[in-house]
């Protein structure tokens, strides 16, 4: 689902380089996996929403900031313990790469989260 113009599109627009690129291949990730999900701003971040709040992210000095809840943190920490992270945060320097197999996994878990709580 192509979503030119979109809010996150507007987000990620304000950002060069390296930055850049990372939140496009976030956003194409989500958009990959959860086709479904729709856009907002939420907590003041750009937001995903899939049956609930999905992932969160947000560009802070040093570092993107990825918030797929304490349980993705959880579920991300059982893959790796390659990133810092906090109880709803995950924090990717600008200078490392992305985990985009590891984040694949996490944003499957919480589709699948966020889908069974709301269809019980």
């Amino acid at each position: 689902m192509e979503k030119n113009n979109s809010i996150i599109d507007l987000y990620i627009s304000g950002f060069d380089g390296g930055i850049k690129l990372k939140l496009k291949q976030l956003k194409e990730i989500v958009e990959r996996i959860v086709p479904e999900a729709t856009e907002k701003f939420s907590y003041g971040m750009p937001t995903y929403y899939y049956y609930g709040n999905l992932v969160h992210f947000v560009v802070n000095k040093n570092h993107i900031g990825f918030y797929p809840a304490p349980s993705g943190v959880e579920y991300f920490l059982k893959l790796t313990n390659e990133y810092p992270t906090s109880k709803g945060a995950i924090r990717f320097d600008f200078n490392k790469d992305l985990p985009i197999s590891i984040l694949e996994k996490v944003i499957k878990f919480r589709k699948e989260e966020n889908y069974l709580k709301k269809n019980k």
